[in-house]
């Protein structure tokens, strides 16, 4: 009898750390719709012409670091899948209509190393190299990676200080 409590323990665990993650992912996707400042960004295709305000900064990770201290996001989906690694120049352009539209003008340069996917507290790193970077959410989903799993990273060549890293692919 007493083997059922603790199945039902370990399920209640497994039920909580998915809840987690589930609103971690929620949280993620919501600021790369509203911003922190919950300011709408709509992206759009980066190949049109638009007229608009064009800020440059610099990806931190997560979101754009621009020249007036202010912290612009980044859909996590298009740094996930431009492979934007921390120290890369980009280039927003905030439409007349409001829309935000995010270019890479100057990738940083990089170099691939091999690690593990590994989670603390719903957030997903990966062990490579005797470090973790942190990784995007996004990145998880894209690739359908889970903890333990061997994944080659993208990191910035020039910065040993680096704290987060692009999925490159998933072994």
């Amino acid at each position: 009898m007493s083997e059922l409590p603790e199945k039902q323990v370990k399920r209640l665990r497994a039920l909580i750390q998915e809840a987690e993650t589930n609103l971690a992912a929620a949280k993620e996707l919501l600021i790369s719709i509203v911003g922190e400042d919950d300011q709408v960004i709509t992206p759009r295709s980066s190949t049109e012409e638009v007229s608009g305000k064009v800020i440059e900064g610099v990806f931190d990770g997560q979101m754009m670091l621009g020249p007036d201290g202010k912290n612009y996001p980044i859909p996590a989906n298009y740094a996930s899948k431009s492979k934007l690694v921390e120290g890369d120049i980009l280039k927003l352009t905030i439409a007349d209509d409001g829309s935000f539209i995010y270019k890479q003008i100057g990738p940083v340069e990089r170099r691939q190393v091999i690690g593990t996917l590994v989670q603390h507290d719903g957030i997903y790193y990966v062990e490579a190299s005797g470090r973790e970077y942190r990784i995007l959410l996004a990145s998880v989903t894209y690739f359908r990676i889970e903890v333990g799993d061997q994944v080659t990273i993208i990191i910035p060549a020039d910065n040993p200080d680096a704290t987060w890293a692009a999925v490159e692919a998933s072994l």
